[in-house]
C-alpha cells in the first residue's frame, strides 16, 4: 500500500471522461466503483491511524506527554499529507489494478444465457 501512495500524485486534474467507461461501459457505474473503492481506502488509513495513535495513549508524565502529543502530530501530518482515497482510487482504475463485477448484470446474462440454451434446446428437439 505504501509503494502505491508514493505513486499518485496530490493534486486533481482534468480527466477524459471516456477513459472512466471504457471498462463498465457507463460512467456513472465507473463513479459508482470509484467511490466504493475510495471508501475501502479511506477505512484502511483510519484503522491504520487509529492503531498508531492507540500506541501512544498510555499515561504517563507531563513532559512525556509533551513529547509523545509531538510524535502524534507528526504521524496526523504525515497521514494528512497523504494522497486522497478518491485520488488513490482513480489511479488504481486506470492503471486497470481494480477487479470489477456487478451481480445485477451477471444475473441478467445468466438468465439470458439459460435462455439461449433453453432456446437452441428446444430448436434441436423440433
Amino acid at each position: 500500500m505504501e509503494d502505491q501512495k508514493k505513486r499518485v500524485t496530490n493534486t486533481t486534474i482534468t480527466r477524459n471522461t471516456a477513459e472512466f467507461s471504457q471498462l463498465t461501459g457507463n460512467i456513472y457505474e465507473t463513479v459508482a466503483m470509484l467511490t466504493k473503492r475510495a471508501n475501502q481506502i479511506a477505512s484502511e488509513e483510519k484503522r491504520e491511524l487509529h492503531k498508531k495513535i492507540e500506541e501512544f495513549a498510555s499515561n504517563n508524565d507531563a513532559v512525556d506527554e509533551m513529547y509523545e502529543n509531538r510524535e502524534q502530530i507528526e504521524i496526523v501530518r504525515h497521514y494528512e499529507q497523504m494522497p486522497k482515497p478518491t485520488l488513490e482510487a482513480t489511479e488504481e482504475y486506470l492503471e486497470h489494478e481494480l477487479y470489477y463485477r456487478n451481480p445485477a448484470k451477471e444475473s441478467d446474462n445468466d438468465s439470458r444465457m439459460e435462455a439461449l440454451e433453453n432456446e437452441v434446446i428446444s430448436s434441436n428437439q423440433e
